[in-house]
């Protein structure tokens, strides 16, 4: 388990997952470690793709449960995508939030300081204007520092569509990508995105 302070009221954290396997991995796959986001907003506390560090569950649980206590907040739960719900309802049930549906991106309730800055292949990619942070998770990914975008796990034939609902996300002020899989990108961010959106 890692984690680390992105900004003031943001933090991102990663543990192991616990339904990997090694037919997971590979030049193609995805590693066994994986991201998710902590981010106190104006009216409650917002998990990005939660999940418990298998490693060291108790410690993730007394650390989480002085932050909410000290924002005084309800906890709200997004996800990126269905297939990252890991430990999103056992945490809202645990600290009495809720877990934002997934219908279309016109309907999805979000919390105040989340936007979403695009809405691509049954996915989401979330915005944080206050820390110019965008929140992402299979569409969107980082390998050896740079943005990038998996080729493979699109697939051919949506390739396109992906680069073109995607490129949106170049109208804004982007500083950070905060990714599931990979690293953080906190350093020339925009300028590593619109390289991996060139196609």
């Amino acid at each position: 388990m890692q984690v680390r302070e992105i900004g003031t009221g943001l933090w991102y954290w990663t543990g192991l997952h616990p339904a990997w396997t090694a037919a997971d991995g590979g030049p193609d796959g995805w590693a066994q470690e994986v991201g998710s986001v902590y981010y106190e907003g104006p009216d409650a506390v917002v998990l990005f793709d939660p999940l418990v560090p298998m490693e060291d569950p108790v410690r993730f649980h007394q650390a989480l449960e002085r932050d909410v206590e000290r924002a005084g907040k309800p906890v709200r739960v997004l996800l990126t995508v269905d297939a990252h719900a890991r430990s999103s309802q056992e945490l809202a049930e645990r600290y009495g939030g809720t877990v934002a549906e997934l219908p279309g991106g016109a309907e999805l309730d979000l919390p105040a300081g989340v936007e979403l800055a695009a809405e691509a292949l049954e996915e989401f990619v979330f915005w944080l204007p206050e820390h110019r942070a965008l929140v992402a998770g299979d569409l969107v990914i980082s390998q050896d520092g740079e943005v990038c975008l998996p080729r493979t796990w699109i697939g051919e034939e949506r390739w396109d569509e992906a680069l073109r609902l995607l490129r949106p996300l170049l109208e804004l002020p982007v500083e950070r990508v905060l990714v599931t899989h990979g690293e953080p990108v906190l350093d020339g961010a925009r300028a590593s995105l619109a390289r991996a959106l060139a196609g």
